[in-house]
């Protein structure tokens, strides 16, 4: 079984000290301390990567908006003053950075649930039928099938209710923090969340068979057909063949009548997801430092 992570929200030793840590890192770093600036990447580099992985789905579109998430972090340490904790500050870049972007592949692809649904009803049910070298792995096989129709469901949030969402409800940001990271009321953004809540659990309840054993859609019925369609490679799994961690392990029970599903067992669901290491971020922007070149370009220079 895998290590089961806390969110970034709930770190271990006070936070004080964690902030002062942070404020450290990034007074070294700024002053041309290389190993400060790795340290400081590479303490909050994996959380960074999964929060973008589940705002944009693809892993390829999460590395680039984390690379250019913390290019811009890096860019700007200098403005860091310590008003807030190091990682509200970060996130907010993050947050940002992926409101400005331009809505890639997947995104233009999956737009509202009532077509996400819609198309979920189109692929058919059939027997998983993996090659002989692969059935040792048909369960982490169905798990990424599962892993990546759920983060499809988020996309069908818009860009606010996704954020909210995945700050608020999977990785549990209380909503003063989240409210700092989005530079909302606490207020606006529980309004938000509520919203997005409401909206995902009355797709899922209609539509999804983890909890809600009415609906007859089941992950290992699909599986077969998301190869086919080229949305899961069991070759190459996306979500679950490097994972080092999950959130939470959540063991659902089919038993439960409609009326008792809720919200918060629907956000175990994403919680269980697994965390992935992501690429290592600090190597990428160690070599950036040390290319002038590149520095110029990414105006690297501007640390100091």
């Amino acid at each position: 079984m895998s290590e089961v992570l806390t969110s970034p929200f709930i770190e271990k030793g006070s936070m004080e000290s964690i902030q002062d840590e942070d404020m450290k890192l990034c007074t070294e770093a700024v002053n041309g301390d290389a190993a400060a600036l790795t340290t400081l990447v590479r303490k909050h580099q994996r959380w960074v990567y999964n929060i973008a992985l589940r705002l944009v789905l693809s892993p390829i579109d999460a590395e680039d908006l984390a690379q250019e998430s913390w290019i811009r972090i890096v860019t700007r340490l200098s403005q860091f003053q310590g008003k807030s904790a190091f990682r509200t500050w970060a996130y907010r870049i993050v947050v940002n950075r992926f409101r400005d972007g331009k809505r890639k592949k997947l995104e233009q692809r999956i737009t509202t649930f009532y077509n996400y649904g819609e198309e979920l009803d189109s692929i058919p049910f059939e027997t998983l039928n993996l090659p002989v070298e692969l059935e040792p792995y048909q369960e982490l096989v169905v798990e990424d099938a599962k892993v990546g129709c759920m983060l499809g469901m988020l996309l069908c949030l818009n860009r606010e209710q996704r954020i909210v969402y995945v700050l608020g409800e999977i990785f549990e940001a209380p909503s003063a923090v989240a409210a700092e990271i989005l530079e909302i009321t606490p207020a606006t953004f529980r309004k938000r969340l509520e919203r997005a809540r409401r909206d995902l659990t009355s797709f899922m309840n209609e539509k999804c068979g983890l909890l809600n054993e009415a609906n007859p859609c089941r992950c290992n019925r699909k599986t077969q057909s998301f190869i086919q369609a080229g949305w899961v490679d069991p070759y190459n799994l996306k979500f679950t063949a490097h994972h080092v961690a999950r959130l939470k392990q959540v063991a659902p029970k089919r038993s439960q009548a409609l009326c008792e599903l809720t919200e918060v067992q629907y956000g175990d669901l994403f919680r269980e997801h697994p965390i992935l290491d992501g690429p290592d971020i600090a190597l990428r922007l160690r070599d950036l430092i040390r290319d002038q070149s590149l520095r110029c370009t990414f105006g690297l220079d501007e640390m100091s």
